[in-house]
C-alpha cells in the first residue's frame, strides 16, 4: 500500500540540513526545538532509515539523508508553488477575450482548458462576435484581448497566422454547382464581401440562400447542401468539408488572424493567456497538444 510522507516533518528535516542544527531550524520555522526533534524522529521512523549523523558534535547527513534531502527540497518547492498559485489573491479575477464566431473552434476550447489548469482561480469570459464589433469593444476597453480576421493588421496588433480562405459545403454536396450559387453567411461576417467580390469578378451569379445572425443556422443550412460558405482553412465545423470545385469557383485569397492585447493593467496572468493563444493559432493546424 502506498504511504505518504509527512511534508511538515520533511520541511523540518530540510531546514535542519540547510541551517546545520535544530536550534536554528526551529527558530526559522517558528517551532520549539522539541517539536522539530519529534518531527525528525517521525520522518526517520516512517522511512525506517537514519537521516542525520549524530555521532559528532555537529549534525551531519547520512547517505540516506543526502538522498532524501534532494527529494525533500523538490517536494517542498512544488508544494509551495501549488499552494501559492491556488491561494494568491493576485491570481483571482476575470479576463475577457473576444473571438470571431468562425475561428472559435478548434483552438479556443483547448486554450481555455490549459489556462484553467494553470490558473484555476481566474475566470475567462469568452465574448464571441464579428471582427468590427470586437475592435469597437476593444477600443472601449471592454476586452483584455481580441482575435480578428482581417486583410491587414492595425498598429498595436500582431498577425499570428495567415491562412487561405476556402469554399466549404456539405460532404459530397452539389450546392456549389448551382447557378446562381447559393451562399450562406451571417450579415456581419468579414468573409461575406469576399465571396461576393470573388464571384462577381468571375462573373458567376450568386444569391444569399440564408442570411442569419445564428452561426448554427448558417452551418446547418450548408450541412444540408442548401448553400456553401467561405471559411478559413482548418476552422470549419466538422460536418462540413472543402468544396472540390477544381477551379470552377474563384479563389478567395488569404486572411490574417490577428491578436490585439490591451496594454492597460498588464499582468503575468494576461500575458500567459496571450501566449497560449499565440501558440494555438501559430500552430500549423490551429491546435494545441493536450
Amino acid at each position: 500500500m502506498p504511504r505518504n510522507l509527512d511534508l511538515t516533518a520533511l520541511r523540518s528535516f530540510v531546514a535542519v540540513a540547510d541551517m546545520g542544527g535544530v536550534t536554528k531550524a526551529a527558530s526559522a520555522l517558528n517551532l520549539t526545538q522539541s517539536a522539530v526533534s519529534m518531527q525528525l524522529k517521525r520522518l526517520e521512523e516512517s522511512l525506517d532509515a537514519a537521516l542525520l549523523d549524530r555521532t559528532s558534535r555537529t549534525i551531519g547527513l547520512t547517505p540516506a539523508g543526502e538522498q532524501v534531502l534532494g527529494y525533500g527540497r523538490r517536494m517542498i518547492a512544488l508544494n509551495d508553488e501549488v499552494f501559492g498559485k491556488m491561494t494568491d489573491q493576485a491570481f483571482e479575477g476575470t479576463l475577457i477575450i473576444g473571438v470571431p464566431h468562425d475561428i472559435v473552434y478548434p483552438a479556443i476550447p483547448r486554450v481555455l482548458k490549459l489556462f484553467n489548469a494553470d490558473y484555476p482561480r481566474m475566470r475567462v469570459q469568452l465574448l464571441s462576435s464579428w471582427t468590427l464589433r470586437l475592435k469597437e469593444l476593444f477600443a472601449e476597453g471592454r476586452c483584455d484581448m481580441i482575435l480578428t480576421t482581417e486583410d491587414h493588421v492595425d498598429p498595436g496588433g500582431e498577425t499570428l497566422v495567415e491562412k487561405p480562405l476556402l469554399w466549404y459545403g456539405a460532404p459530397g454536396g452539389t450546392a456549389w454547382q448551382k447557378r446562381p450559387v447559393p451562399l450562406a453567411s451571417e450579415p456581419h461576417c468579414q468573409f461575406r464581401r469576399t465571396m461576393h467580390r470573388a464571384l462577381d469578378s468571375a462573373e458567376i451569379p450568386w444569391e444569399m440562400a440564408v442570411d442569419s445572425d445564428s452561426t448554427r443556422t448558417v452551418e446547418a443550412t450548408v450541412a444540408a447542401d442548401l448553400a456553401i460558405l467561405a471559411q478559413i482553412e482548418g476552422t470549419v465545423a466538422p460536418q462540413l468539408e472543402i468544396v472540390p470545385h477544381n477551379g470552377a469557383l474563384p479563389p478567395l485569397g488569404e486572411k490574417k488572424i490577428n491578436l490585439y492585447v490591451s496594454d492597460v493593467a498588464n499582468s503575468a496572468v494576461k500575458d500567459h493567456l496571450a501566449d497560449l493563444v499565440r501558440a494555438a493559432y501559430g500552430a500549423p493546424r490551429l491546435a494545441l497538444t493536450a
